[in-house]
């Protein structure tokens, strides 16, 4: 009997344990507005492919939520959210705007 009960334990905690790491799906990429700058695109991918999990940002760095952190560019110099990292030292400067920022490309009738 007390097998049975560490036995039922155990896969209760397995499996809510997998739901937790899948909850979202490893690489995720997300958008987020970003004003005249262009829309900020997270490639998760990018990051995992340099080694990186998501709890070595998330919740220390960042929230979960998305849109629950207010990120400016103001933070990310001074070294807060993006710039805990992305300093020129460990990953690069905040100052290669267009690694992260992605305006709308125009289109020309006619080309």
């Amino acid at each position: 009997m007390k097998k049975a009960v560490i036995l039922a334990l155990t896969l209760i905690i397995a499996v809510a344990f997998v739901s937790v790491v899948y909850a979202v799906p490893p690489g995720k990429t997300l958008t987020f507005k970003a004003g005249k700058m262009g829309k900020v695109i997270f490639s998760g991918k990018k990051h995992a492919d340099k080694g990186l999990k998501c709890n070595n940002c998330h919740p220390k760095i960042f929230k979960m939520k998305k849109g629950a952190d207010k990120i400016t560019m103001k933070d990310i110099r001074a070294g807060k959210f993006c710039g805990t990292c992305h300093n020129g030292t460990r990953a690069f400067k905040p100052t290669n705007c267009k690694k992260c920022h992605h305006k709308k490309k125009r289109v020309i009738k006619g080309c």
